[in-house]
């Protein structure tokens, strides 16, 4: 008669699974919470500490750590000298193995828990089961999933459940524990770190799969939208799909620039993103002059874009929004008026966002190369006015900080070289991710054409030489703030003096790649 040994802290599922063990002539055995749910439901089952002789004990923390349960677990049916050893030590045969883990993720997402109470839902023997089944996989079954009972009762009413599914099941087992262990370990190295920004030495990343795509940013290419499992939503996770379109890789990549930057903004604003650029940012008294500002940047390139607010969207944004083509809007809420004029656009996608945006997951951005990763921590630095030096006085009136600021925060969001031309609160012109500086500036003044005149350009790094300076001087732009640092700053200094127009250094570089 075969033997289930089970212990879940999610008790989803349990019932009709044993009923289906029962039915299937199978021995029962449990821990704790478990047992006493089989029991109350009429089950017959024994308790593990029965079982292995020895009682549970440290208030619960061992329960499941003896030979009886590893040894009925790790010894293998084709080996001779294994049986012989089990039958010695009186050692029987555990075939099956259902546990789900103590919810250490979700506690550690609680806000204001401590860290005892977080260290208690560290789980050890239920990891330590897990794998042991999962290791003899050829004669145990492991289930870490209640999705996985279903298709395990019908394969073992049907007599078809083979080692195939028990490999399957093996490495869904190794994939939940790795996980687990990364978040125990990124929990632990962020407790550790004092709020220090030096990077750890060894980054553990759990990921499961939260959303399938359709495809990646080509439809030949496989793709798909993983998470943390158990941690907080934040960010896209947290985000509420209202209507529309399924979305896509390219959607959720917009769309997560797009909120990365808006939210970086204190008073009412928009930015529209195309191609993971900004195309128009603009920011008002309220959001409808906000996205007017936005669109008006860049009206060509807008269009399709993704667009998002960092306050909520009311009607009058609605009826402005809906005369264009959008692919996704996003903000932290939606009057129902706006949402009943939205409506009309079926297709368009409507997100609804957390009140604040994380510039990175977890504090690091990741990227993978060919034979590794690169971690860094995000940008999230910024000069303020008090901290910039003026290298040029200009001819015309001190400009306004708050377009100097809005040209830098925009220029921290837009591939680099990037040039941001600003006006009375809303960008007029943007270069973007040219291997030239000059020719990010051509692009910047082209798209402003006679905006440009009394403009602020803002550049995401030093000028290397005057003529890009220059350049936007001959359109008629007045003031330019940038990083500095550059070995020919005196060259570019005096060409600012020489043409009259101001230019401060911040002394802190923003280059995206």
């Amino acid at each position: 008669m075969p033997t289930a040994l089970l212990s879940v802290f999610d008790k989803t599922g349990l019932i009709p699974l044993a009923e289906g063990l029962r039915n299937q002539g199978w021995t029962l055995l449990a821990t704790g919470g478990t047992l006493k749910a089989l029991r109350e439901a009429g089950f017959e089952a024994r308790e593990v500490a029965d079982h292995t002789g020895a009682p549970e004990c440290f208030d619960g923390r061992v329960k499941t750590l003896h030979p009886r349960i590893h040894g009925g677990l790790l010894f293998r049916r084709e080996e001779p000298a294994h049986v012989a050893d089990a039958e010695r030590l009186g050692i029987e045969p555990i075939d099956l193995v259902v546990v789900n883990l103590y919810p250490f993720e979700a506690t550690t997402a609680k806000p204001g828990i401590t860290f005892e109470a977080c260290v208690e839902q560290i789980d050890i023997g239920g990891p330590s089961m897990i794998r042991s089944a999962a290791k003899n996989h050829a004669s145990v079954t492991v289930l870490t999933d209640p999705a996985q009972y279903g298709p395990f009762l019908e394969k073992l009413q049907a007599g078809t459940w083979s080692v195939e599914d028990r490999k399957a099941c093996a490495l869904a087992a190794f994939q939940r524990t790795a996980a687990y262990d990364a978040a125990i370990a990124t929990w632990f190295g962020e407790r550790l770190s004092d709020g220090q920004e030096a990077l750890p030495t060894r980054i553990s990343i759990g990921l499961e799969q939260a959303q399938g795509l359709r495809y990646g940013e080509n439809p030949h290419q496989p793709a798909g939208f993983y998470i943390r499992p158990g941690a907080k939503a934040e960010g896209i996770a947290a985000c509420k799909q209202i209507q529309g379109k399924e979305l896509s890789y390219n959607n959720l990549l917009d769309s997560d620039a797009a909120a990365r930057a808006v939210f970086q903004f204190v008073a009412p604003s928009c930015v529209i993103v195309k191609h993971n650029n900004p195309c128009g940012v603009g920011r008002g008294a309220h959001v409808l002059e906000a996205f007017l500002k936005a669109q008006a940047g860049d009206p060509i390139s807008a269009f399709g874009g993704i667009v998002a607010f960092n306050r909520p969207v009311g009607l009058e944004v609605a009826q402005s929004m809906v005369q264009s083509f959008w692919e996704v809007i996003l903000a932290p809420g939606f009057t129902p008026e706006a949402l009943e004029v939205l409506a009309a656009k079926k297709q368009l996608r409507i997100l609804e966002t957390p009140a604040l945006w994380p510039l990175a997951d977890h504090g690091l951005e990741v990227r993978s190369l060919g034979g590794g990763y690169l971690v860094q921590r995000p940008d999230a630095a910024l000069v303020g006015p008090d901290q910039w030096v003026v290298k040029a006085t200009g001819s015309t009136p001190r400009p306004a900080a708050e377009d100097l600021l809005l040209a830098q925060t925009v220029a921290k969001t837009v591939k680099s070289n990037a040039i941001v031309l600003v006006k009375d609160g809303g960008t007029v012109g943007i270069g973007a991710g040219q291997m030239s500086r000059v020719d990010s500036v051509e692009i910047a003044c082209r798209k402003a054409g006679d905006r440009a005149r009394g403009a602020v350009l803002g550049s995401d790094a030093f000028f290397p030489f005057p003529d890009g300076l220059e350049l936007a001087a001959n359109y008629g732009v007045t003031t330019f703030i940038e990083p500095g640092g550059s070995l020919r700053d005196p060259e570019v200094i005096e060409a600012a003096q020489r043409l009259g127009v101001w230019l401060f250094f911040t002394g802190m570089r923003h280059f995206r790649h």
